[in-house]
């Protein structure tokens, strides 16, 4: 008969053989597995430092690009708007591409009459009746009140009212029309109702200094809220109203979004045609573009839809010579 001790040996001897075929194992794959996972790392790491490599390089390569927009700007825009008395209005989302839009606009030549930032308030459904009653208030004498539009749309009346004040009078239409000139008294007393109430204010950088015979409309990204649909079409209402007294370009640093001023823009046959559109004004490319598209419009050409994004026909509009 098997006793107990015989069991205790056989089951040792059992585990001994296990232990000892797992060493045995182990050690003959040690060498090729080791080997192979070194090998896997080591590929590893070097597409990762090569990846490494092509970042550094496209971001140089896209600060490269950017230099070269910068220095190309002082050959390309010197003398392109001399003279030229242009105004500049943003939108919340837009301040911080300002700089740029006047740095090169004044390498051209340009004179900025005026910085004058809309705020959210401006764009907001619920004081579409705040703002008719303001702009009531606010006419001055030496604007006709029939230059003005009365109906619903606040933003519409508000915006023709300050188009009127900020923007030179359009040319009259007979030689017997005599339009009244806006005095500085009725300019600064409508800006001074509407920065009041908090629906703009004025740079001051770049205060109001009288007239503009163009505006550059530094729109930024399109409203996302719950009164987005509203606020965007709000501001096409104010580009709209800007176009009639003067050549336009209206910049943002994107054409993506629902409600993009420059999307829609783009996408009216009636706009498109008299307001120029730049959609990557937050580099120096954008912003030569954006001067050299005024200048454009100076020259009497129509207007154009630069930068990347979708309908832009070219970077940059083409240069006479």
């Amino acid at each position: 008969m098997i006793n107990f001790r015989y069991h205790v040996v056989s089951l040792t001897a059992v585990f001994l053989a296990l232990a000892i075929g797992l060493v045995v194992g182990t050690a003959a794959l040690n060498g090729p597995v080791s080997d192979a996972l070194n090998d896997r790392v080591n590929a590893l790491r070097k597409d990762n430092n090569q990846l490494r490599e092509q970042v550094s390089h496209l971001e140089d390569e896209a600060g490269r690009k950017d230099e070269f927009a910068t220095e190309a700007a002082a050959l390309l825009l010197p003398g392109k708007l001399t003279g030229r008395r242009v105004l500049v209005l943003s939108l919340p989302s837009g301040r911080d591409y300002v700089k740029g839009v006047v740095e090169m606009l004044t390498t051209a030549g340009a004179t900025i009459t005026g910085h004058v930032l809309i705020q959210d308030k401006f764009t907001d459904p619920d004081k579409s009746v705040e703002l008719l009653d303001l702009a009531d208030e606010a006419l001055p004498p030496s604007v006709p009140a029939a230059d003005i539009p009365h109906n619903s749309d606040g933003v519409e009346t508000a915006s023709a009212l300050l188009a009127a004040v900020l923007l030179d009078r359009p040319p009259a239409q007979s030689p017997g029309d005599h339009l009244p000139v806006v005095t500085p008294a009725d300019r600064l007393a409508v800006l001074t109702a509407y920065t009041k109430a908090s629906y703009l204010s004025v740079d001051d950088d770049h205060k109001v200094t009288g007239p503009a015979e163009a505006a550059v409309v530094v729109a930024g990204l399109p409203y996302v809220d719950r009164d987005a649909s509203a606020r965007n079409d709000a501001v096409v209402t104010l580009v709209s109203q800007l176009d009639k007294a003067g050549p336009l370009v209206v910049t943002a640093p994107g054409d993506s979004g629902d409600g993009n001023a420059v999307t829609e823009i783009r996408g009216d046959p009636t706009l498109a045609k008299t307001v120029s559109t730049v959609d990557n004004v937050s580099g120096p490319q954008g912003t030569v573009a954006a001067a050299l598209a005024l200048a454009q419009q100076f020259a009497g050409a129509k207007a154009g839809q630069y930068g990347t994004g979708a309908g832009a026909s070219s970077l940059l509009p083409k240069q006479d010579g």
